[in-house]
């Protein structure tokens, strides 16, 4: 798993706009396609909760939303840090209604408040993000040749071993990042 300084580096790394999706996906265990997915109506403050309801994934070349990974919604702990970088991240760039078919490219349209979007105002690509943001940060952060372990999928890895380091239950950790056996 990463170390907190490769994380914190990559943070730093990443323009403004895309900044909250390393404390999403490093604080929450977050794929990248629920980060993209995610609305400031999936935070439950109260209950100090994320709701992981949606994913934004690529079928047939085209964006659309889709239940998470094994067809099942969660929630997850939300730590206060995460919840003030979706705060001042909603200040700086107000959510933006996207709407994309459920499923599939044929699917019913559905219309979500998204946290992060493009400055185009589109919803974000995985392969645009990986290739024009990602891969970038990387490089300014310290990475001299990224391979396919310093994808976003290592802020998965680095949660949960901080989650395992605090003496966290494996159960409950599978069930965090959604796995379908622990």
């Amino acid at each position: 798993p990463w170390v907190p300084e490769r994380v914190h580096g990559v943070h730093g790394a990443l323009p403004d706009r895309y900044k909250v999706t390393v404390p999403i996906g490093g604080g929450c265990g977050l794929r990248q396609g629920e980060v993209f997915g995610i609305s400031p109506d999936d935070v439950d403050e109260d209950a100090e909760k994320l709701r992981v309801e949606r994913q934004i994934k690529i079928v047939r070349g085209k964006l659309v939303f889709g239940l998470p990974k094994h067809g099942k919604t969660r929630e997850v702990p939300l730590p206060g840090e995460v919840r003030l970088a979706i705060k001042e991240h909603v200040e700086q760039f107000p959510p933006l209604k996207v709407t994309l078919p459920w499923g599939g490219p044929d699917g019913e349209p559905v219309t979500v408040r998204l946290l992060l979007h493009t400055r185009e105002s589109t919803a974000i690509h995985r392969m645009y993000f990986n290739r024009h943001v990602w891969k970038p940060a990387l490089r300014e952060a310290g990475v001299a040749e990224p391979v396919r372990a310093d994808g976003f999928h290592a802020l998965r890895h680095f949660y949960a071993s901080v989650l395992l380091d605090a003496g966290e239950n494996i159960r409950a950790l599978a069930e965090y990042l959604g796995h379908a056996d622990p």
